[in-house]
């Protein structure tokens, strides 16, 4: 038992809800390897740190001797997943699909062990799918149940629309659950309804049914958003190494202890330890340095990561950047903050005017380059170290 009270303490790390507990329990003590699902659709060519989440807790899966299926949406992409949309969401072409899919065949494997990882279609049995198959699977879900969802229940409230194909979303990741025979599904926590719709439809078709956990959702840089390409808030697996490493030392020292929970590969221990020095006075950037290696490293190599340190001195420190700099937030509106307002806004600048002058002479840095643009505008969910002459700082987020 103490073989299986150590997985599960690996499994419940950095999980929000484990339902239900003592079933994983029960089918960790069989012995045998659980097939564990996570399901990605394939919104978008390239996955970034958020979508990682889920592909490290996969990986843990792996490394306890499971066997991690990597569930590529191809058939729930061409619908698009309803989940926190206020209005329809616009389906991908099948081209699109396609394209993407491959996108991510690809990278996953920078985390998972391609030799231990089985990469499924969702059209592989959804395609095959008879129009009568739909309707029976339609027909072992109520609407009530369905206006259940916290997203679903609003719109319907407020009298934005819901197709029907929306409904359809949830039955048929459920009953991807039914066609690869989960043992356990992995999904954040805005996808606990459709994991657990999961559950019910392995019952219907006879099947035990699947354990359910999420994961937080990881906040973007700016530290209020879900991480999101669409609000520019994110760090792409496949950025270059400097940016990669620069983009994670503009987190906040509160939001960096989030990342590294979710993201590291470091020990609990270890983590346990960075916290207590930090609490005893050594600066949370040093953490945040050692942070930023293990995850450059990951996606690109330990050269590629002692370089982009090397760059980030060469640009940062050795110019003098403070270890502490005003942190401000503003809105960004539909058209973005014009980089003008943001330093005026941030105390940087005494006017727009000013600002713009300072630009024109040179005077101004976005993340440590020289900026030259005085019609740049700063999007939702971007955040920026602004530099203003040699002595003034502040971090930038735009919301």
């Amino acid at each position: 038992m103490t073989q299986t009270n150590d997985a599960l303490q690996i499994i419940k790390r950095g999980c929000d809800e484990l339902l239900v507990e003592q079933e994983l329990v029960e089918k960790l003590a069989t012995g045998r390897p659980l097939r564990v699902k996570a399901g990605f659709d394939p919104t978008a060519p390239d996955l970034h740190l958020g979508h990682t989440v889920l592909l490290n807790k996969l990986r843990q899966f792996q490394e306890l001797g499971h066997e991690a299926m990597f569930l590529i949406g191809d058939f729930t992409g061409m619908i698009g997943d309803p989940t926190g949309k206020n209005v329809t969401r616009k389906p991908l072409t099948r081209d699109d699909v396609i394209e993407n899919a491959r996108s991510y065949e690809q990278q996953i494997f920078k985390i998972l062990d391609p030799e231990k990882t089985l990469v499924m279609f969702n059209s592989s049995w959804m395609g095959a799918m008879s129009a009568s198959d739909l309707i029976g699977l339609a027909a072992k879900h109520t609407v009530a149940r369905m206006l259940e969802r916290d997203d679903f229940q609003k719109r319907y409230g407020s009298g934005q629309p819901i197709a029907i194909h929306e409904f359809l979303y949830p039955l048929i990741q459920g009953y991807d659950s039914v066609a690869m025979k989960a043992d356990v599904e992995l999904g954040g926590t805005d996808q606990k309804f459709n994991l657990l719709v999961g559950r019910e439809l392995q019952k219907h078709f006879g099947q035990p049914p699947q354990v359910v956990l999420t994961m937080p959702i990881l906040e973007g840089l700016d530290g209020v958003n879900k991480m999101s390409k669409s609000l520019g808030n994110y760090i792409g697996i496949h950025e270059k190494p400097s940016d990669m490493f620069g983009k994670l030392m503009s987190v906040s020292d509160d939001l960096m202890w989030r990342y590294i929970e979710l993201l590291s590969f470091q020990p609990l221990a270890q983590m346990a330890q960075w916290k207590k020095e930090t609490g005893e006075g050594r600066n949370p950037r040093d953490i945040k340095v050692l942070f930023a290696q293990e995850i450059v490293a990951r996606f690109h190599s330990k050269a590629d990561a002692d370089a982009a340190l090397a760059d980030f001195d060469a640009r940062f420190r050795q110019g003098a950047m403070p270890d502490e700099m005003p942190e401000v937030s503003f809105p960004g509106g539909a058209d973005g903050l014009p980089i003008s307002q943001a330093l005026k806004q941030a105390g940087l600048s005494a006017s727009t005017s000013d600002a713009l002058r300072m630009i024109d002479q040179g005077g101004v840095k976005l993340d440590g380059e020289k900026l030259s643009d005085k019609t740049l505008k700063l999007k939702s969910g971007e955040t920026v170290v602004a530099q203003v002459g040699k002595r003034k700082f502040a971090r930038i987020s735009v919301v």
